[in-house]
């Protein structure tokens, strides 16, 4: 089942918890984010001379016994406490608007970089992993910028102010209360420090859990045939029962935390009602300003309390900010040169006037390659001129590397050594979109993407029109199938095109390759996943889609590569041998045995067929 990969993520602790990293995301709300810190001050300044009218009222309006001025300190206090509503009303709208602004300009960004990063690095990290990079941490990133920024001013303003008016009212009485702020942040802190462990630890656990359940969903059928689902809930359970264990000792810790926190709170307060209340008798102080020390001896501890765990939240987010930071530091494997982009432009803005046309013709010069997680090379020295309109298929046992040819075409890998030419200039001379956007790549598994036929159909040219579209999915026999279904062009494929067949799949794949009309076609095993019957329309589809048109096939079926001008034999993860169908079975070499083994395969497999009918 899944594992986590942020156990295996380094909690790397910076002194200035990595938030420089985050000012190209945020400069921009830099006014956004002064304003929250200004409401901040103005939303503690209240609070701190709130204590200051109630003592006013008593010394003045109950202890003289007199109502003269009352309707101006009634008219002060509305205006201050309309000033608190204001306050908090704008200081809240100002701190949503900052984290969905970020939010968004992050996970943009993020996005945007992601569409730049080559094939390897999908291939290294898991669809969660990288998911929750976009998502989840750049949403505790926006909660850190929006929240904290205001929250910080608010609790450390009313912290250094309420301390400055306790210290001009009695200095010898707010010691007593002063005295346990340092208390209360050794206490904290030891607190804080398991707190924050035990958090870890149900995040990770957590992300080991939501691996799972996906895994439980996405390989329900798989989980039913093998009858592993009693094990799999035993596992669940385990995961859960031991989040649970530790979501409650991280809780305990917290509640005790604020246990001792109230006590605190109570303790101040009890020290100020003791020896405020023998200096009051003394004639010291008032009974007013007595009640002042009342106030703060019990509003002090909250913001000890947040300014406490602010830093073990820092903490936190510093983890969500170098794993965001070290994805958008992350390179591709493959990348376009500035004189390139200059040319061509980039993925985002192509300069499609500059685009040549393409022919076809292919070469491979001298080019040797290994993968960048590999020690042995797959290729060496191997060259290859495919002319224009040839068709070469690629042949081999399952995982014997029949893609590391493809992958150098479609520049998905750059050669270690040597280079590959499309139309007589090395593939690094043109940009990455003007190579793609002239292939057409069929996949052994095709993914559509949510929405209906009509839709994805014309990704293969988004400005078709449905004229068009109806007659590419014709051409590859798929009109028939389509119409049948309930909304025809317009049904909805599902997530991942799940609705449909595999075989419909494949067809609807291929009538969005056709559309595009591309210079050249990679098809990759595409009738190794559907029945006879589908196989037959499909061989007759690209028998007429790949007439005229360079083409690459990774063929599974030897039977659907014999017409081919070049047959490239791979194994154990290189080209063992090349030619001609009929040069090939003339060696009698590795695929002169792979042909026969499929053919004695398919013999046996008809014999039984007509034994089945008989």
């Amino acid at each position: 089942m899944a594992k986590s990969q942020e156990k295996n993520e380094a909690y790397v602790r910076l002194p200035y918890f990595g938030l420089g990293k985050l000012f190209p995301y945020v400069k921009k709300y830099g006014k956004m984010i002064f304003s929250l810190v200004l409401l901040g001050f103005i939303g503690s300044l209240v609070d701190i001379i709130f204590p200051l009218f109630q003592s006013y009222a008593i010394n003045v309006f109950i202890t003289q016994e007199t109502l003269h001025g009352l309707l101006w300190f009634i008219l002060a206090y509305l205006g201050f406490i309309l000033l608190q509503v204001v306050a908090n009303a704008v200081s809240t709208y100002q701190a949503c608007a900052v984290e969905m602004y970020i939010n968004r300009d992050m996970r943009r960004v993020c996005f945007n970089h992601l569409q730049t990063l080559g094939i390897s690095y999908y291939a290294q990290n898991s669809v969660g992993y990288i998911h929750s990079r976009l998502m989840s941490d750049t949403g505790r990133i926006g909660a850190l910028c929006a929240w904290t920024s205001y929250d910080a001013i608010y609790h450390f303003a009313y912290i250094i102010g309420s301390v400055s008016v306790m210290l001009s009212l009695n200095a010898w009485l707010a010691l007593l209360v002063i005295v346990l702020i340092p208390v209360a942040v050794l206490l904290g802190t030891f607190f804080q420090k398991k707190y924050v462990a035990y958090n870890r630890k149900v995040r990770e656990k957590n992300s080991v859990i939501s691996g799972n359940f996906n895994e439980g969903i996405t390989g329900a059928k798989t989980i039913k045939t093998l009858v592993i689902g009693e094990r799999t809930n035993r596992e669940f359970c385990q995961d859960t029962s031991e989040m649970y264990r530790l979501s409650v000792k991280a809780n305990k810790l917290h509640s005790l935390f604020m246990s001792v926190v109230v006590f605190l709170s109570m303790f101040s307060l009890a020290l100020v009602l003791w020896r405020g209340g023998i200096i009051t008798q003394e004639g010291v102080i008032v009974v007013g300003t007595l009640s002042v020390f009342m106030s703060y001896a019990q509003g002090l501890m909250e913001p000890v309390q947040w300014l406490i765990s602010a830093v073990s939240s820092l903490v936190n987010a510093q983890v969500n900010i170098e794993r965001f930071t070290r994805l958008m530091e992350t390179g591709s494997d493959v990348t376009d040169s500035p004189e390139v982009i200059e040319k061509y432009g980039d993925a985002f803005s192509p300069k499609k006037e500059n685009w040549e046309k393409v022919e076809g013709e292919v070469t491979f010069r001298d080019v040797s390659f290994r993968y960048p997680d590999g020690d042995e090379y797959v290729l060496e020295h191997f060259n290859l001129h495919v002319p224009k309109g040839a068709q070469i298929a690629i042949v081999g046992e399952t995982g014997a590397g029949k893609s590391t040819l493809v992958n150098l075409v479609c520049r998905f890998y750059e050669p270690t050594e040597g280079q590959v030419l499309l139309d007589g200039k090395d593939l690094r001379e043109r940009s990455q979109l003007w190579l793609h956007s002239n292939i057409g790549y069929v996949l052994q598994t095709p993914h559509l993407f949510s929405g209906t036929i009509l839709e994805n159909i014309r990704y293969g040219k988004p400005d078709a029109t449905e004229e068009e579209v109806i007659a590419a999915a014709k051409a590859v026999s798929a009109d028939g199938f389509i119409r049948k279904l309930k909304d025809g062009y317009r049904t909805e494929v599902g997530e991942g095109g799940d609705m449909l067949s595999t075989g419909e799949k494949q067809l609807i794949s291929f009538a969005r390759a056709l559309i595009a009309d591309p210079a050249i076609y990679i098809l990759d095993e595409v009738t190794s996943s559907v029945d006879t019957v589908t196989e037959q329309i499909i061989q007759e589809t690209v028998s007429e889609l790949i007439r005229g048109k360079t083409t690459f096939m990774i063929a599974h079926r030897l039977s659907t590569v014999r017409n081919a001008d070049v047959i490239l034999a791979v194994r154990n993860g290189k080209i063992v041998e090349r030619g001609t169908h009929a040069e090939l079975m003339q060696k009698q070499g590795y695929y002169y045995e792979l042909y026969m083994c499929q053919f004695e395969e398919d013999r046996v497999a008809r014999s039984f067929d007509r034994e089945e009918t008989v």
